[in-house]
């Protein structure tokens, strides 16, 4: 069985025991903090649940594992003729989180 949820914008697929990587959760920042997301979809083999009545009740439990940061990024402003230049940088944290249970409700 796998359900799709979403967090940060995006919609990951996700199976149960299965370890990924999400932007920081400000909800759960502490290491082992119990999240909750409400699925998009649930499929178990050929039952597909999607409709919100379908998916009244359902719940996809995961755990914070730890917390990660991606590749830094650089970034440079250039306006000729001004002498103006600006040079930024970032860096974007995730969340590990590791999936414990999907429930169909």
């Amino acid at each position: 069985m796998h359900a799709v949820i979403q967090t940060g914008g995006k919609q990951y697929r996700v199976t149960q025991g299965e370890r990924l990587s999400v932007e920081r959760i400000a909800s759960a920042r502490d290491e082992g903090a119990e999240v909750t997301f409400t699925p998009v979809l649930i499929v178990d083999g050929d039952d597909v649940r999607a409709t919100p009545a379908q998916l009244a009740g359902a719940e996809v439990k995961g755990r914070i594992t730890g917390e990660t940061k991606g590749p830094k990024i650089i970034g440079f402003t250039y306006i000729a003729k001004n002498r103006r230049r600006r040079r930024w940088g970032h860096r974007q944290k995730y969340a590990t989180l590791e999936i414990t249970s999907i429930s169909k409700g």
